[in-house]
C-alpha cells in the first residue's frame, strides 16, 4: 500500500504539463494549495525547493515561480534559486472579467507582480 506524499511544486509542474485544459490546470493548482496548507512548516518549505520542469507554457512556468517565491516569503525565506529567471516579458492576467483584472492589478502579491503574473491575493486563499 502506498503512503501519502504531498505534491511538490515539481510534481505540480509535471501534472500541469500533462493537462491541456486551463480549467483543469487551475483545479490542479488549487489542489496543490489546499494540500500545502495542511502540511507542517518544515514540509511546506521542502515542497518548494526542487526546480520544476517546464510546463510548456511560460505563463504557467512564471506562475509556479511566483507561487514558490510567495510561499517562501511567508516563511521569511529567500525564493528558491530556480525561480529567479522565470519572469514574463508581458503581464499575464488569468482572470477573465475586467473587474477581476483590476482587482488583481491592485492586490496581486509582490512575488506575482515581480514575475508578471497578476493574480489577486484573495484568489490564492479561495482554494
Amino acid at each position: 500500500m502506498a503512503t501519502y506524499q504531498p505534491m511538490t511544486v515539481a510534481d505540480l509542474a509535471a501534472h500541469l504539463a500533462q493537462t491541456a485544459g486551463e480549467k483543469t490546470r487551475w483545479k490542479i493548482f488549487w489542489e496543490f494549495l489546499e494540500e500545502y496548507r495542511w502540511e507542517s512548516p518544515d514540509t511546506q518549505i521542502a515542497l518548494l525547493v526542487d526546480e520544476p520542469p517546464s510546463v510548456g507554457d511560460e505563463r504557467w512556468d512564471a506562475l509556479l515561480a511566483a507561487l514558490a517565491e510567495h510561499l517562501a516569503a511567508k516563511h521569511d525565506l529567500a525564493p528558491p534559486g530556480w525561480a529567479e529567471l522565470r519572469v514574463l516579458g508581458r503581464p499575464w492576467f488569468p482572470a477573465e472579467l475586467r473587474v477581476q483584472r483590476a482587482d488583481a492589478l491592485v492586490h496581486a502579491p509582490a512575488a506575482f507582480r515581480k514575475h508578471g503574473v497578476y493574480l489577486a491575493a484573495a484568489d490564492l486563499e479561495a482554494a
